[in-house]
């Protein structure tokens, strides 16, 4: 009774989870991240495995299989899954850095120095006698 009479029933605070900046970030970076999936896929699939097919012989790792005895362990998809989850963590490593230099830049705007105060400026002139002093 008492979270009714405060207005955070359990639609209210869905509603509000659900319209926080950070889920809705987090929902758009999943669809976005499941289409780049596909591009991904044809980049490897496409791309990179013939040119390592010249190299090992086959178009594709899913044919490669490793026999024991009468098992046959076939390793080829697993290899595959591999290289498609490099790549795809090498391109978002590469926009994350790009993200941040962004906002890196947008940090460092240089701030205006504050004016000394008299009691600094005064510090620094005994600070500057003592070093003629000194020498």
């Amino acid at each position: 009774m008492v979270e009714k009479e405060k207005g955070y029933g359990f639609v209210s605070e869905f509603k509000q989870f659900i319209t926080r900046g950070n889920v809705m970030d987090l929902a758009v970076g999943v669809i976005i991240g499941g289409a780049f999936q596909s591009i991904v896929n044809s980049l490897v699939n496409d791309i990179f495995m013939p040119f390592i097919g010249i190299f090992i012989g086959k178009d594709s790792f899913s044919n490669l299989s490793l026999s024991i005895g009468s098992a046959t362990i076939s390793i080829g998809n697993f290899i595959q899954a591999i290289i498609n989850f490099l790549i795809l963590a090498l391109v978002i490593f590469c926009m994350v850095k790009v993200v941040n230099r962004f906002h890196r830049k947008k940090e460092e705007a240089p701030s205006p120095q504050p004016n000394p105060s008299s009691e600094e400026l005064l510090l620094t002139e005994i600070r500057d006698l003592l070093k003629e002093n000194a020498q």
